[in-house]
């Protein structure tokens, strides 16, 4: 009976699924597969493994995580040792064929129209809003060199506050330079004041109309001061202008000599500015050169409101605006009026260097027609028919002329390239 067991053992029991057991009859003679059996039996706790997996101990083990990011297919590193995920971003900007990034556009690259016509919408609006409220401060005080003085001072110290926090940074200034706009100054402050009086002596719509005829003084300068040969549709076109500010001029009921002598020579004056300003041309930017520019016209117009105004200002001047007014409001228009002052020329520059020429031309044509549509419509100046007629024949020679000149600087320029 042994001997029938002991095959059956044998061919039911492989070596590597030999299970654990506790007691063999010892009848069974020891064979290798016996023994193996034999040697697994030598601890007295042992038992049965039905799993491979190791044993896990009660006490705790720190476990460490690799600091390399975990990678999934088409992703970027996405699952980090934080437990963020970082999924791929889409960028906005357009990637060439070297795979250089574009930045994104601003407002003004995406929409240039808007941001131009926001610029002219702002020059008309500062310019109206400034020959508004400069008109109502003569209404009640008459003083055109003083208030020249303010409009100028509150430009300087605005240029001082924007240097001293280096928007922008100031530039130097040399004795040549110094030199080179002295000129540009002195026929800044002439024209200035001489258009305040004016301002202040007839209606803002008249001052306007006499101011249109500063193209034919350009041109007279140009041609016989500067020898520069001026085509004759130039001329042609500035017959309008005459011809309109004369009909303008003699039904004007605010029509007076001092008004009109005053805006007569603020062209004389504007005029020469412009000659000297090209010949005072610098390294120096627009923003630098017109704050050094403001500061020595500042000095210059200094001396005449002293010496025409003083006495009156300190009897009567000063007095008889707070008595109407009040000292705040009376401080407040003075500041404003030269802040929409500096502003609207600020803005007026920044409108030209975005524009071509012939658009600076026709909107500073129609830039003269709101300030006097709305300077009619505020203060109800009445005007004849014949004042309308000429006011609006000036303003289309004006018009023209500009046209024609811009067309001509577009012209040369294209030659020149």
């Amino acid at each position: 009976m042994a001997s029938s067991i002991t095959p059956s053992i044998h061919s039911s029991i492989r070596p590597s699924r030999l299970p654990s057991l506790y007691l063999l009859p010892s009848r069974i003679s020891p064979n290798h597969v016996l023994l193996q059996a034999r040697s697994r039996l030598a601890t007295k706790s042992t038992r049965l493994a039905f799993s491979p997996l190791p044993e896990i101990p009660n006490s705790p083990v720190a476990l460490e995580f690799s600091r390399k990011p975990l990678r999934i297919a088409g992703w970027s590193p996405t699952i980090r040792q934080r437990g963020s995920i970082e999924l791929p971003v889409v960028k906005a900007a357009a990637a060439d064929s070297e795979g250089h990034v574009e930045p994104a556009k601003n407002f003004g690259e995406r929409f240039p129209a808007l941001l131009t016509g926001f610029f002219f919408f702002m020059w008309y609006f500062l310019n109206v809003i400034f020959n508004i409220l400069n008109k109502k401060v003569y209404n009640y005080f008459p003083y055109p060199y003083f208030v020249s003085v303010i409009h100028l001072l509150v430009g300087v110290a605005y240029c001082l506050v924007c240097w001293a926090v280096g928007l922008p940074k100031r530039a130097p200034i040399d004795r040549d330079l110094l030199l080179l706009l002295t000129p540009v100054a002195i026929c800044h402050a002439l024209g200035h004041v001489m258009s305040n009086v004016s301002f202040a002596a007839v209606a803002v719509s008249f001052t306007h109309t006499i101011k249109a005829l500063e193209p034919f003084f350009n041109a007279a300068a140009s041609q016989f001061v500067l020898g520069h040969q001026i085509p004759l549709s130039l001329w042609l076109s500035l017959a309008p202008v005459v011809i309109g500010v004369s009909l303008a001029s003699l039904t004007e009921l605010s029509f007076n000599w001092i008004g009109f002598i005053s805006a007569m020579i603020s062209n004389v004056a504007f005029t020469y500015r412009s000659i000297y300003s090209k010949k005072a041309m610098t390294g120096m930017d627009s923003t630098n050169v017109y704050a050094y520019i403001s500061i020595i016209a500042l000095l210059f117009c200094i001396p005449p409101a002293v010496l025409i105004e003083g006495p009156q200002l300190i009897q009567y001047g000063f007095r008889g605006a707070i008595a109407k007014v009040g000292l705040f409001k009376f401080i407040t228009d003075l500041f404003w009026i030269g802040m929409f002052y500096h502003l609207y020329n600020q803005v007026a520059t920044n409108t030209l260097e975005r524009v071509a020429p012939l658009t600076h031309a026709v909107g500073n044509v129609l830039k003269r027609v709101f300030v006097i549509g709305f300077s009619i419509v505020v203060f109800g100046n009445r005007i004849s028919t014949q004042t309308g007629i000429g006011t609006a024949i000036a303003i289309a020679g004006v018009a023209i002329y500009s046209l024609i000149k811009a067309n001509m600087e577009e012209q040369k320029r294209f030659i020149e390239q």
